[in-house]
């Protein structure tokens, strides 16, 4: 899977499922709008993304990776709470999180290879 797919999949399950966690509440809290206002921004620089610029790749590199650390938190409280729905909900956005993080390493690493590897041949020549 490309680091753009898995990211813009990410991003709609980030705002769908936060947006239904803040409205299913009966006491909504805005840090449950976290991983809706995250998902947003994936969205907004996707295109940049989708054409292997640098900085959008890493701006959504390290903003999966922050919403990845937040939502083990948010885990931790659904837990403590017994709320069923609310673990599932988590666990969703936590899987669908850690595989556009792994995705972008992939996508990081291979490049980097290709560098070396072009590099690797000009000095051949």
């Amino acid at each position: 899977m490309k680091p753009f797919v898995a990211s813009f999949i990410n991003a709609i399950i980030l705002i769908s499922l936060g947006l239904w966690a803040y409205f299913s509440s009966e006491s909504p809290s805005v840090t449950s709008l976290i991983p809706v206002f995250v998902g947003v921004v994936l969205l907004l620089i996707s295109p940049g993304v989708k054409k292997e610029a640098k900085i959008p790749a890493h701006i959504a590199v390290v903003l999966t990776l922050v919403v990845f650390l937040g939502l083990i938190k948010a885990l931790m409280g659904a837990l403590d709470r017994n709320n069923t729905v609310a673990v599932i909900r988590v666990v969703i956005m936590l899987l669908s999180t850690a595989i556009a993080l792994i995705t972008f390493i992939r996508s990081f690493i291979e490049v980097r290879k290709q560098r070396a590897l072009e590099e690797e041949q000009n000095n051949a020549s």
